[in-house]
């Protein structure tokens, strides 16, 4: 199971072996650690994973204060449930979320009507966009390297 958060919104991917098997996320849970972590306890008894993966964020990141604390919630969550708990670093190798969105749903088409359209410039990133991340980070493990898929 990758975990993924940003403004907003907190998501999950699940995979079995290499094959996608579900997929979630939740506004309330990204509203604060607390939340965060009490949502992370839900899926993983829900969902009973093996393996959690979320993001390492690097210093010089856009993410703002309250999701790296979520996402670190997250972390902690599956550290205390005694679960492998792998932090990647979140390698972008396409030019904008979007491409990488076309690429994700021609490889996963029971996800691309989830996979966000790129919005006007005026608006903000479209809620279902923490899939893309989520996603990335799974396939970094799955893959065995997390660069172009």
């Amino acid at each position: 199971m990758a975990v993924a958060a940003g403004t907003g919104r907190i998501g999950y991917v699940l995979f079995v072996g290499k094959t996608l098997k579900h997929w979630a996320m939740s506004g309330k849970a990204s509203r604060s650690p607390e939340f965060a972590a009490a949502q992370a306890k839900r899926w993983i008894d829900e969902l009973r994973p093996d393996v959690v993966i979320t993001e390492k964020i690097p210093e010089g990141s856009r993410k703002g204060e309250r999701t790296r604390q979520v996402i670190a919630a997250v972390a902690r969550v599956a550290r205390n449930r005694v679960l492998n708990d792998i932090v990647l670093p979140r390698i972008r190798t396409y030019k904008n979320k979007y491409e990488e969105a076309a690429a994700l749903a021609k490889r996963f088409p029971e996800i691309g009507p989830w996979m966000p359209k790129r919005p006007p410039i005026w608006e903000s990133e479209p809620r279902n966009a923490v899939y893309i991340d989520a996603l990335a980070l799974a396939l970094g493990i799955i893959d065995g390297s997390p660069h172009q898929f």
